[in-house]
This record gives C-alpha cells, sequence and structure tokens, in this order.
C-alpha cells in the first residue's frame, strides 16, 4: 500500500492489484455479514464459517499486497488510503468484533453521565446487570473501574449524553472516535517515514493497512485507535520540530507534539512513552549530556502534569483515574509472557495441592516490570547517543511495554507495530512483523464467546474456511505477476524510489 510515486510504470490498475483489492472487500462484507449472523444463530456452523472465511480473505488479500510492496513494486498512488477505505467500509456497520469492551465504554461512560466517578466503581454497583448499558459488559469487567485517562472519560460521558442507553447510537458514536483516530495514523504514518528515511509505501501496508488496525481499531472499536493516533501525531510533530536538518528548535511545534502526545496518554496511558522518545530526542539536539536527558525528561513529566492537571479539572472528572490505571491488570491474560511462569508454576503445584499460581505470576509480572524498565533504559541510551533513530526508539519502547507487561491483547501489539512500520527496517525485519500480525489477526474467532460453546462448531466453522480461503488464494496465486523484483533492503534502507 503506497500514497507515493509509482515505479517501475505501476499502477493500481497493473495485473493482480484490483482482485486483491475486491478480494479485501469481499473479506469484510463476508466477516461483517457472518458476525450479525452469529449474534441470531451462535451454534450456526455457516455463520462462524462466513466470518472466518472472511477474516481469512482479508488477511490473504492484505499479504499477497505486501509481496509486492516489499519487492519494490508499490500500487499507484493514493491506492493504499482508497483501498483501506474499502475495507474499513464494511466493518463500520458490523456488530463489536473480538471483544466487548465498547459496552465497557458504554457503561462507563453512563455513570459518568450520572454524575458519578466511573475510576471508583464498576458498572454492576451503579447500573446493575439486568439490563441497559451494564447488561452488556463483559462478566471479566462487571465490577471494575475504568483504567482510562480523564479524556477518554468525559468523550465517553458525552457519548451517553447523545446516545442515551441505546447500545446501537452508543457503538455507533465510538466508532467515529475510533475512525478519527485512524485518520490521525494516516497523516502521521508518512510524516514519521519522511524522519526516518522509511519506505511509505510499506509503512502504509504495515501499518494503517494491518488486518488488526482493521478487526480491533474499526470493528472492535478500541480506544487504542485514538490513544495512538494522538501519541503518534504528536510524536511526528515533536520530532519534526526538532529534525537535524532544521537550523532551529521548532518550539511551538514541540510544544504542539507534546500536547498531542499527553491528550493520547489522557486516553490511555501507555503511548506516554513516547513522550520519552521526543525528550531525548530534544536532549540529543541540544548537545547530547546527561544533564540534557535529565532535564528533558523532567519537563517532559511537568508538560504531562499541567496537561493532565488541566484536562481533569476542565472536563469535571477528576483525578480518581491515577488511581485505576493498573485495572487491566487483574485479567489473567494468558497471551502475556509475564503470565507464562505463573501459569506453569501453579499447573505443576496444583497437582501436589498448592496453589501458586497468583503468588507466581506477581513474581512474573514484577521481574517484566524490571526487564522492561532495564529495556527503556538502554533504548533511550542508543538513542541519546545517535545509535537509533527516534521512530524506530519509539517502537523498542513501546514492544517493550506490550511484551512485558501483565496483559497482552491482539490489539495491543498494533502499540509497537504502527512506529516499527515507518521504520528502516529489513525486508526480513518487516516480513516477521506480517507474520505475527497475520497470525494475531486469525487467532480469535469474530466475535470471541458467541459461538455457542460448541467446539464442533469451531472445529467446522474454522475448516470450512479454511477451505474456501484456500481456494481463494490458489486462484489469486495463478493471477499474480512475476515482476522485476527490486535491490534487496539488507541494511535497512528503504529500497527503490517510492
Amino acid at each position: 500500500m503506497s500514497g507515493t510515486a509509482e515505479p517501475h510504470g505501476m499502477s493500481s490498475d497493473a495485473p493482480g492489484a484490483g482482485p486483491l483489492r475486491w478480494t479485501g472487500f469481499a473479506g469484510a462484507l463476508l466477516l461483517t455479514g457472518g458476525a450479525w449472523a452469529v449474534l441470531v444463530l451462535p451454534a450456526s456452523v455457516p455463520a462462524l464459517a462466513a466470518g472466518v472465511t472472511g477474516t481469512g480473505l482479508l488477511v490473504l488479500a492484505w499479504a499477497s499486497t505486501g509481496r509486492r510492496v516489499l519487492r519494490g513494486v508499490p500500487p499507484s498512488p493514493g491506492w493504499s488510503v482508497r483501498t483501506l477505505g474499502l475495507w474499513a467500509a464494511p466493518l463500520l456497520v458490523a456488530p463489536p468484533l473480538f471483544s466487548r469492551d465498547v459496552f465497557s465504554y458504554l457503561a462507563q461512560g453512563e455513570i459518568a453521565h450520572r454524575g458519578l466517578d466511573p475510576h471508583l466503581v464498576g458498572p454492576r454497583a451503579v447500573l446493575g446487570t439486568s439490563s441497559g448499558p451494564g447488561a452488556l459488559v463483559d462478566g471479566h469487567w462487571v465490577d471494575t473501574p475504568s483504567p482510562y485517562g480523564p479524556l477518554f472519560t468525559a468523550l465517553a460521558r458525552g457519548v451517553a449524553a447523545i446516545a442515551g442507553e441505546d447500545p446501537v447510537a452508543g457503538v455507533a458514536l465510538h466508532r467515529l472516535l475510533a475512525v478519527a483516530g485512524l485518520v490521525l495514523l494516516v497523516l502521521a504514518v508518512p510524516r514519521l517515514c519522511a524522519l526516518s528515511g522509511a519506505s511509505p509505501a510499506v509503512a502504509m501496508w504495515l501499518g494503517p493497512g494491518n488486518p488488526l488496525v482493521l478487526w480491533h481499531l474499526v470493528g472492535g472499536v478500541h480506544n487504542d485507535a485514538l490513544m495512538l493516533g494522538l501519541g503518534l501525531a504528536g510524536t511526528a510533530l515533536g520530532l519534526q520540530a526538532l529534525d537535524g536538518a532544521r537550523d532551529r528548535i521548532g518550539w511551538a511545534r514541540l510544544g504542539a507534539g507534546v500536547l498531542l502526545v499527553s491528550l493520547g496518554a489522557l486516553v490511555k496511558l501507555p503511548v506516554l512513552a513516547a513522550l520519552a522518545v521526543v525528550g531525548t530526542a530534544l536532549a540529543r539536539r541540544r548537545g547530547g549530556t546527561l544533564g540534557g536527558f535529565v532535564a528533558a525528561g523532567f519537563g517532559g513529566a511537568a508538560a504531562f502534569a499541567a496537561v493532565a492537571s488541566v484536562t481533569s479539572v476542565l472536563t469535571g472528572t477528576g483525578f480518581g483515574w491515577m488511581r485505576s490505571v493498573g485495572t487491566p491488570g487483574m485479567l489473567w491474560s494468558w497471551m502475556a509472557p509475564t503470565n507464562w511462569f505463573g501459569f506453569a508454576v501453579g499447573g505443576i503445584g496444583a497437582l501436589f495441592g498448592a496453589d501458586l499460581t497468583a503468588p507466581m505470576i506477581a513474581a512474573g509480572r514484577v521481574a517484566g516490570t524490571v526487564l522492561a524498565v532495564a529495556g527503556i533504559a538502554f533504548v533511550l541510551y542508543r538513542q541519546l547517543h545517535g545509535r537509533i533513530d527516534p521512530v524506530p526508539a519509539c517502537g523498542a519502547v513501546l514492544g517493550l511495554i506490550v511484551v512485558f507487561g501483565p496483559v497482552l491483547h491482539p490489539w495491543y501489539l498494533l502499540w509497537a507495530v504502527l512506529p516499527l512500520a515507518a521504520s528502516p527496517l529489513t525486508t526480513r525485519a518487516h516480513t516477521r512483523i506480517a507474520v505475527v500480525s497475520g497470525v494475531f489477526a486469525v487467532l480469535l474467532p469474530p466475535l470471541a464467546g458467541d459461538h455457542g460453546d460448541r467446539p464442533g462448531t469451531l472445529v467446522a466453522g474454522y475448516a470450512t474456511a479454511a477451505l474456501i480461503v484456500g481456494i481463494a488464494f490458489v486462484l489469486l496465486l495463478r493471477r499474480e505477476p512475476t515482476p522485476e523484483r527490486a535491490p534487496a533492503r539488507d541494511g535497512g534502507g528503504t529500497g527503490p524510489p517510492v
């Protein structure tokens, strides 16, 4: 996917480009239709097969497009944005996909709309679970307070004020917020590429065009879209202000960048790590000394504290959010590597009547925190001394938070994938990121808990989908052109001009 000049005379009408676009669109349509059908017929094999086939077709179209892009023959200008819009369009009317988190957003917004603090009480205590927004909240979160920042709480309260207790209207409004975040990402990624020297063609395909973006930010309506959109747009502005090609530091642009990153963190805190990367870039621009690094760190912390205080006061949400940011860690996520030690030791202990899971998971999380802090310090040290550029440093720092954090969901990978997509990595590295993204894109059924809890339904649905996607793969492979291979990007270069 590319929004740049077209090399080698390639155009969006080149052999195979059109079928790839429409195969992905068909996949999005099938996913949306299958998801609605599963809600009506949760034990239906055809309904599940349609949804899973849709995910497979879109991932197949995306991977085939990436094969072209990584070979240095991206489609014509504007193809990426138009195709992203086409693939995302059916998902705008899909039910919430892969997760029920958006119903927690609705409940938290309703609590705030009633004048209470959602950071102090859970949905069950205020709304109950027999009807209304509280009835739709996932069972894991009915008694937990909101872990989100004051900006998102204010937005959720506004959604509740407009939509009332209508879940369809509420989901639609939250999806508009997610789309706004996606627009910011589409604007930010090429700017990050200009700073890093990466290929915009690769970045747009691997970043905003990633199935994880479509599944979880658009379809799943996660507020990570707004967090990442604000955070990476702010990172791009801040780094542009410090670009070494400029004679002076653009303090106004730097301030705007810091503001946007801070606002992103006031949706969801992890993107605050990007502020450390911007601060380190400032310290390097001003001499790269340890004193300058410490001063930039204090300045960034003070700026965030000021933005957070003003936002908390102006929105009327207060400061309760500071006590509840660790709420997601209450869930023992099987995907998080920091929990694997606890699960393993706990399983062995259970054989001998010992309950060791909770303390061992706690120990694993402490170790993960230590490793994350040490890793982030190492990355920032290398950035300060010019051994790693700011954009890949941002991806590495956020990646460390994901890998060593207490919870891991498929959409968390996007925290690292999006800045790494805009980094001048080797073709092999980008391919590995794409493989991981593709695996996680098909890891969960479209409506994870709504398939009748029948293993037979899942097996039959996936088997049917695998057959259909396999046939589509063969048909697309037969139409695949064999363009001249571009020079390999072995040393982190960006390949041919794009």
